[in-house]
């Protein structure tokens, strides 16, 4: 079976060239790298990321500097894409469907699934990934960024949910991509700081664009440290509505396996500064992991 796309036509285009000019807009974008990927660099290598995952017209521009410093980086056997649990459908489960996009179809690494599927308490069911679009939204960065390996894209779709500590699901990770000795990417699907009234979050009224970079760069001070615990706390303290803080926190726990020590933010700004409305706001980070130990 092929999962299909949700919300093509939605959070960015489904007709095929006006996707890929979409895609070069944003990588040209004010708030992108103002450049597309160059040549791949074999020294170069992106071991875990976050990239935001809402309509390409307000994040695509942050996702397109982590798609860059992807696509000019040492290309994995597989990417494993960590999908926010936005619907509340079923709980933390692997898809081994392949995934249809605008651009064709991106292939599932069905032998590391099985395999991760095998080791760990991670569900199959396809619930909880039928109307998510974290994941759906980074396969055609994927595809743009992969042309020159196109046939050799694989992925590992994986919604985390709180049925399965995060620090569990990293360990079984890294367990079944050295059983399968599989080079493996990790990417969290995240946005930042929801604000608003239509986010029942509301915790400051005056200097919003201030409080909200204020906000989510203290909440990134400790993803840069991969600072788990201070990350946590920091939530809980001051109830920042990050959506994928459990596939954040389950990459921290990932990059930290394998022997890194901090992470690099490549581009910070929220919605507001696209819209200029701060009203209703959403922020965007994209940040990379790309040395070890």
């Amino acid at each position: 079976m092929l999962r299909q796309p949700v919300v093509a036509g939605q959070f960015y285009e489904e007709d095929e060239k006006a996707l890929l000019k979409q895609i070069e807009d944003c990588f040209l974008s004010r708030f992108g790298p103002q450049s597309l990927p160059e040549k791949r660099d074999k020294n170069k290598e992106v071991f875990s990321a976050i990239v935001p995952h809402a309509g390409y017209m307000a994040s695509g521009p942050c996702a397109a500097w982590v798609y860059k410093e992807i696509g000019e980086s040492k290309f994995p056997d597989c990417y494993v894409i960590l999908g926010t649990h936005h619907t509340g459908l079923g709980r933390t489960s692997v898809m081994t469907d392949d995934w249809k996009t605008p651009l064709g179809i991106v292939k599932t690494d069905k032998v590391f699934a099985e395999a991760l599927l095998e080791s760990s308490d991670i569900s199959n069911e396809r619930l909880a990934h039928e109307n998510e679009h974290s994941i759906e939204v980074q396969l055609p960065f994927l595809q743009f960024v992969s042309k020159d390996n196109i046939n050799d894209l694989r992925i590992v779709p994986i919604i985390v949910s709180h049925d399965i500590s995060c620090d569990e699901i990293a360990e079984s990770i890294k367990k079944t991509a050295e059983l399968t000795k599989t080079k493996i990417c990790v990417i969290a699907s995240s946005d930042f700081t929801h604000y608003g009234y239509s986010y029942a979050y509301v915790p400051f009224s005056h200097s919003i664009k201030e409080n909200l970079y204020k906000l989510d760069g203290k909440a990134i001070e400790y993803i840069k440290k991969l600072d788990i615990s201070g990350f946590s706390n920091y939530l809980s303290e001051t109830g920042a509505t990050i959506c994928g803080s459990a596939p954040i926190t389950t990459m921290m726990h990932y990059s930290r396996l394998i022997g890194a020590k901090n992470a690099r933010l490549l581009k910070y700004y929220c919605s507001g500064d696209v819209f200029k409305d701060y009203n209703t706001s959403v922020g965007y980070a994209g940040i990379v992991v790309d040395k070890i130990s």
